[in-house]
C-alpha cells in the first residue's frame, strides 16, 4: 500500500512506579544464563512510513508493560499478517496524533517480533528506551509490548507466548531488571481490560517462565485478582489509555 493510500486511511480513525533492579546485576547477582536478542523485524522490513515526529531517546525503563491489541484473534500466523498488523497500528496511532506507533515492540500471533516506535532499536542498542505512547502517565519510565489479539476469554497462541518470554528475558537482561517485579500489565497502571483477563491472569506464569529462561528462581504461581467491570475497547486496536492529560505530546 502506498504512503498516500495509507495516510488517507487515517481520516476518522478511532482513538483508542518504580521497578526493582536485579541486585548485583553486573557481577555475582547476574542471571545464570545470558539472554540473546531475539530476531526483531525492523521498521524498514515491515514497511513503516516516515514518522510525523522523531522519537526521543530516554533512560532505561523500570517496568515492561504487556498489552493486547484488542483486535481479532486471527488464525493467519504469517509474516505478511505480522507486517500488516504493524502497518495498521502505525496508521491508527498517527491518526490519534501520536506521531508514530506508540509502543516500542509488537508481537504477532504467529510469534513474529517487530520494532514499533521509531528509534526503538537504536535506543535498545544503547541500553536505553524511547519515549512512547502506550501507558498513560507512565510513558517516561516504561517500555510497552503490543501482543496481537484480544485475551479477555482466550489464551495467546504458543508462538506468541514463546516469543514474548524470549523478548522479556532479553529485556530484563539488557536493563538489569527482576522479571518478578518488572513485568506488569497495562491495567496495573490505568483502568482498562488490557491485556485481557486471561492474559493478565497468566502474568505470574509469564514472570516465572522468563525467570526460568534466565536461570533465576521461580516464585509461587499465585493467581492475581482479576478485576471485573474494567473499560472495554471502544474499537479494534483500542487497548485503553495510552497518553495522560499532563504528559508531553510526542
Amino acid at each position: 500500500m502506498s504512503k498516500i493510500d495509507r495516510r488517507q486511511l487515517l481520516t476518522g480513525a478511532a482513538t483508542l512506579a518504580g521497578g526493582i533492579i536485579l541486585a548485583g546485576a553486573t557481577d555475582a547477582g547476574r542471571s545464570a544464563r545470558a539472554a540473546q536478542m531475539p530476531r526483531i523485524y525492523t521498521r524498514e522490513e515491515w514497511g513503516a512510513l516516515p514518522p510525523d515526529t522523531t522519537a526521543t531517546i530516554i533512560g532505561p525503563p523500570d517496568h515492561l508493560v504487556v498489552h493486547h491489541t484488542a483486535s481479532e484473534n486471527t488464525t493467519d500466523y504469517s509474516l505478511d499478517q505480522a507486517f500488516a498488523l504493524s502497518q495498521w497500528i502505525q496508521d491508527l496511532h498517527v491518526g490519534n496524533g501520536w506521531g508514530d506507533s506508540g509502543q516500542q515492540l509488537t508481537i504477532s500471533r504467529g510469534g513474529y517480533i517487530m520494532e514499533g516506535r521509531n528509534r526503538t532499536l537504536e535506543a535498545l542498542d544503547l541500553g536505553m528506551n524511547v519515549y512512547g505512547v502506550q501507558t498513560a502517565n507512565h510513558n517516561s519510565h516504561t517500555l510497552g509490548i503490543e501482543n496481537e489479539g484480544i485475551y479477555v476469554d482466550a489464551d495467546p497462541t504458543q508462538q506468541l507466548w514463546d516469543s514474548l518470554v524470549t523478548t522479556l528475558a532479553w529485556l530484563c537482561e539488557l536493563y538489569g531488571l527482576d522479571p518478578h517485579e518488572a513485568i506488569v500489565g497495562h491495567r496495573d497502571y490505568v483502568a482498562t481490560q488490557c491485556p485481557g483477563d486471561v492474559f493478565y491472569g497468566r502474568l505470574p506464569e509469564l514472570r516465572n517462565d522468563v525467570a526460568d529462561s534466565l536461570g533465576l528462581l521461580a516464585r509461587e504461581r499465585t493467581t492475581p485478582t482479576v478485576r471485573s467491570g474494567l473499560p472495554k475497547p471502544s474499537a479494534p486496536f483500542d487497548h485503553g489509555p495510552a497518553l495522560g492529560a499532563r504528559e508531553r505530546r510526542p
